[in-house]
Formats: structure tokens, C-alpha cells, sequence
């Protein structure tokens, strides 16, 4: 009887005090962690307790098929191939093509910086892809200041050949020759915020920067060219060897395709015009507005100003003349436009040696802003190829790079989901729907298991992408 009593009392004591710290703990701030948990007072039922005690799991699932691609088409191989590895091998943890692939896949994965490698660096998914051994007592990866001095230890003449394999990937994937090439040019700001070499000020930004040129091949998306210049440089500043250089090797390659280049008006040069009809290319490059153009269009805005008039709907004439500016040594087609909208009148022209329908060869000329509104965007939102925060400016154009080529992997994976609905997804949609899939790895004495969210909304694609990307059905 008494034991009974005394049981009942101890029952009751014990609801009592765990009713107590309930409650007290309910109280606790969400972002408060209280011996390494974190509760969260919405959920009433019980205390939703959590900490950072998993186990081996990654919110990375999807870099698998990254390594899948880059096991195809040798990339992160063919970049380490040109470095030469000036560290003393009896002292090293960490294989250069390790460094490689971790820096690479990192910045795919949306860890641009350097300094997430210390908290990635027992990752199971990314020492998987990295060729480490999953188990959390092997090996780490490499920590922030490891990734730091390959950066730092590059030289002018390495990224010379990196930048050669940009065309080198190109023509592997391109095996036979296309009909034509149009080579994108474009030029883009990059802000700087501290002490590095060579950011400076740029009077049409205003700001200090870096300022770098692209070149994509318009009809692919494949980039082909990624220069960093210093901030002062205007658009077209280093551009005309930079378009030699590349010309030669496509000549190379194919002798006989036809080659366009296709630029904003920040490329106009007399020098690039001279040698594109010197080699046979065609260009169309946007040209200033000037006050002997305007009167040439005159009757074009007259007319357009007139039928809006009439209208109130968008009115648009695209017309062409021979023009000759006092610093050409000939006159050239100038394709001008007249556009009439609510929002005012608005006349632009370009420059170009091809011969067509003017309105035809505008709206070709217009088709360039898929290079700024996609692949730039692309390469600088989605990819941070803008985060080159080094000091030195050859470890900036390093890093710049290694996000071309993040992006080389990521377009060509997106091309290997043809006819799915991620077929033209953004490079950030892709890394969160397709990459961003949580995963626990374990291991067994035959086998490392990934095993994937079961919620995971997509499966039918992830099952796509894999069979399109299994060893045993390559073709590429």
C-alpha cells in the first residue's frame, strides 16, 4: 500500500516537472540554441526540437550527376592537364584534380566562396564526387586556405591554356562542322570592394570594377571566351586579339563555316570591321546615334509618328544606307530603325557587311540579347562568376574560369534533359530542383547506399537524367 502511494506521488511529481520545462522550453526564442538544439514554439503538439546531428547526410543529392558528366566528357581532367602542380609531392594531403573538382562542383552547387569548403568538407555527396572515401573517418576534403594558394599559384601562362580549352570543349562536343558560328560578344561590369590589382574606376559605370568580355556562340550557348580586363577598359579595349585569336582556331577547325560576329555598339571599331571583311566574316555591331544618321532617317520617324498618330499602336520601320563615317576608309550598310511606341520615339542603328531583308537582319541583330538576358545572367547570377574578391589579378581571372567552366558543365547537363520541362530552365532552377535533394549515404562492406528524400517531387526526371547519363548507354 505504501509502495503503491509513494509510486503514484513520484508519477505525479515527474508530469509536473516535465509539464514545467515543456513550458519553459516552449518559451525559448527560435533562434536561440539551447545546449546545440533548437525548438520551435508554432508546433504545438510537442517540443520540435533540432540540431545539427543528422549523421551523414547532404543537401546535395543531385551533384551526382555533375560527376556523372564530367566523368563523360573529361572536363575537370583536361583543366588539371594544363596546371603544373609546383607543390612539393612528398608534403601533400590532397590530389590537384581533387582541388579541382571540389572548387568546381562547389561553385555548381551555389558554395562560390572559398570559405564554405570548411564546413563542406566531410560532405559524404561532395567527397563521393571527389573521389574520397565516403565514410565519415576517411579523409577530409581540402580546407579554405588549401583551395586559397591554388588559386594564388596560378600563372599567365597557365590560364593562357585553360582558356584554350574553353574551344578545346567546344569542338569535342561540336564533332561535326556547324553551318555557321555566331560569336556573341559582350562585355560586362563587375564591382570590386577591396584592394585588388587592377580594379579600377570606370567613367560610363561609375564605379570601381573589373571589366570582363564574353564570347558565346550565339546559336548553342556554349561560352567560348571569358577575359577579365582591368576596370578602366572600354567595352571594346583588347577585343580585336581577342577575336583573332579565335577566328584562327574555328578557321582551323573547319575551314569553310561561315563566322558572324554580332556586338552592341560598345564594339564598334573600324579595326574589327577592317578585319572581319579582310577574313571573310560577317558582322552586325550597333552603331552610334548621330546627327548625320538622324536626318537619313528622318523620313523613316516622320512616317512611324505619323501611322502612331493615327494608330495609338506600336509602330516599327526598319530601313538601310550606305554611310561612310569620317574615319572609314569606305562606305558600309548602316540598317536603320524607327520605333514609335507610347513611350516615345526611339531610333537605332547597326552596322553590317550581310545582305538581306533590313528588318530581317535587325531583329537577327536583336536576337544578341539573349547573350546579356540569359548567359550573362546565367554565368553572373545563377554561377557568382562576379564573387572575385582575390587580391591578385591573375588568381581573379583564375576564379573567373573555374565558373565558365562550372557553367560548361551545368549547359550541358541542361542539355541532356531535351524534352523534359527542365529543357530551357534556368541554371538555378535547375541546382534547386534537380541538385538540391537531400540524401543520407551510408556504407556496407559491397556498397555505398545514397538514399534520397522520398517527398522528393521530381523522380521521374532524376530516373530520366539517369538513364540518359549511364556508363553503359554512352555515345558522346
Amino acid at each position: 500500500m505504501v509502495e503503491t502511494i509513494v509510486m503514484r506521488f513520484a508519477f505525479n511529481v515527474a508530469r509536473v516537472l516535465t509539464t514545467f520545462f515543456d513550458h519553459i522550453q516552449q518559451q525559448v526564442p527560435m533562434t536561440e540554441c539551447t545546449k546545440k538544439q533548437m525548438v520551435f514554439p508554432f508546433y504545438k503538439q510537442k517540443s520540435l526540437t533540432v540540431n545539427f546531428k543528422g549523421g551523414d547526410l547532404s543537401s546535395d543529392g543531385g551533384l551526382l550527376f555533375v560527376r556523372q558528366l564530367d566523368e563523360r566528357w573529361k572536363i575537370t581532367e583536361q583543366l588539371v592537364g594544363v596546371l603544373d602542380d609546383r607543390r612539393d609531392q612528398r608534403y601533400i594531403d590532397h590530389e590537384q584534380l581533387a582541388l579541382v573538382r571540389q572548387r568546381v562542383y562547389q561553385v555548381i552547387a551555389g558554395y562560390e566562396d572559398c570559405n564554405d569548403a570548411d564546413t563542406l568538407r566531410n560532405d559524404p555527396i561532395f567527397k563521393g564526387c571527389c573521389d574520397y572515401d565516403v565514410d565519415p573517418t576517411g579523409s577530409a576534403l581540402a580546407s579554405q586556405p588549401t583551395l586559397s594558394r591554388l588559386e594564388n599559384t596560378i600563372t599567365s601562362h597557365e590560364l593562357s591554356r585553360i582558356s584554350d580549352l574553353l574551344l578545346d570543349f567546344y569542338f569535342a562536343k561540336h564533332q561535326r562542322a556547324p553551318k555557321q558560328i555566331i560569336l556573341d560578344i559582350d562585355s560586362t561590369d563587375d564591382p570590386t570592394h577591396g584592394n585588388q590589382q587592377l580594379s579600377l574606376f570606370n567613367g560610363f559605370y561609375k564605379q570601381h570594377m573589373f571589366h570582363p568580355v564574353l564570347v558565346f556562340d550565339g546559336m548553342s550557348g556554349d561560352p567560348l571566351v571569358a577575359l577579365l580586363r582591368p576596370g578602366d577598359n572600354a567595352s571594346s579595349t583588347g577585343v580585336l586579339p581577342v577575336v583573332r585569336r579565335l577566328v584562327k582556331r574555328l578557321r582551323a577547325r573547319w575551314p569553310r563555316v561561315k563566322i558572324i560576329l554580332r556586338a552592341d555598339g560598345g564594339f564598334a571599331s573600324p579595326a574589327l570591321y577592317k578585319f572581319c571583311e579582310k577574313k571573310h566574316l560577317g558582322y552586325i555591331i550597333g552603331f552610334m546615334t548621330t546627327e548625320p544618321l538622324k536626318t537619313l532617317n528622318k523620313k523613316n520617324v516622320d512616317r512611324a509618328e505619323r501611322l502612331y498618330n493615327e494608330t495609338k499602336q506600336k509602330v516599327r520601320f526598319v530601313s538601310s544606307t550606305l554611310y561612310r563615317a569620317k574615319s572609314w576608309n569606305k562606305q558600309r550598310r548602316i540598317l536603320m530603325k524607327a520605333e514609335v511606341t507610347a513611350q516615345g520615339t526611339n531610333q537605332r542603328f547597326v552596322v553590317t557587311n550581310l545582305q538581306g531583308n533590313a528588318l530581317e537582319l535587325y531583329d537577327f541583330y536583336a536576337e544578341r540579347g539573349q547573350v546579356e538576358n540569359q548567359m550573362i545572367k546565367e554565368l553572373k547570377l545563377d554561377l557568382q562568376a562576379d564573387r572575385l574578391s582575390c587580391h591578385r589579378f591573375l588568381a581573379n581571372q583564375f576564379r573567373l574560369l573555374l565558373h565558365t567552366i562550372g557553367y560548361v558543365l551545368l549547359h550541358r547537363l541542361r542539355s541532356e534533359l531535351h524534352g523534359t520541362e527542365w529543357a530551357t530552365a534556368r541554371m538555378d532552377t535547375l541546382r534547386t530542383k534537380l541538385l538540391k535533394i537531400g540524401a543520407r549515404v551510408t556504407t556496407s562492406c559491397r556498397r555505398v547506399w545514397v538514399m534520397l528524400a522520398s517527398s522528393y517531387p521530381y523522380q521521374a526526371i532524376w530516373r530520366t537524367l539517369f538513364d540518359r547519363l549511364s556508363i553503359t548507354n554512352l555515345s558522346g
